[in-house]
């Protein structure tokens, strides 16, 4: 199982919300279209920036707004590797974890910069700053979750581990 997770950070600020990170005029779009506009709001070249595995670092209230699923789905299309915040939204959360992709919750991102090369220990709960020689205690994700994050997701784990007749 697949516990750590490394990466160069893209480091946003407060209240990034659905909006932001989907933006709702582009809701009709395919996955792939939609990802092109994806936090074009605040940062117009994100989409083209974002390596498959970087990890977005940002602060309090992450994934606020509406629960479409559009927002962390263009997240994980781009290879966004996970996503470190003060907290986030209940609803983003968990739709992040429903698409495969890793959130953890730090009180200490303020610590961490843009272009810092970061290692999340997933199950442990602590983020090494490789750039700084920094480490930060985090939220851990409990091993049935890590497997179905693993697994790429919810609908994924359930084709694995549901047997239907």
């Amino acid at each position: 199982m697949n516990e750590k997770v490394r990466g160069k950070v893209l480091k946003y600020g407060d209240n990034i919300n659905t909006d932001i990170i989907s933006p709702p005029q582009y809701m009709e779009y395919s996955i792939a279209e939609a990802a092109k506009y994806a936090m074009s709001a605040i940062d117009p070249d994100f989409a083209s920036k974002i390596q498959k595995g970087d990890i977005m670092v940002a602060g309090a209230n992450f994934g606020s707004g509406s629960s479409r699923e559009t927002s962390p789905l263009t997240l994980k299309y781009l290879g966004v590797g996970a996503i470190v915040a003060k907290f986030f939204a209940r609803i983003f959360y968990r739709n992040a974890i429903n698409v495969g992709i890793p959130v953890i919750e730090c009180v200490e991102v303020d610590k961490i910069r843009e272009g810092d090369s970061i290692e999340i220990d997933l199950a442990e709960g602590m983020i090494t700053n490789v750039t700084r020689n920094e480490k930060y205690k985090c939220s851990a994700i409990p091993p049935h979750i890590l497997e179905l994050i693993n697994d790429g997701g919810l609908v994924p784990y359930l084709k694995k581990s549901v047997k239907i007749n």
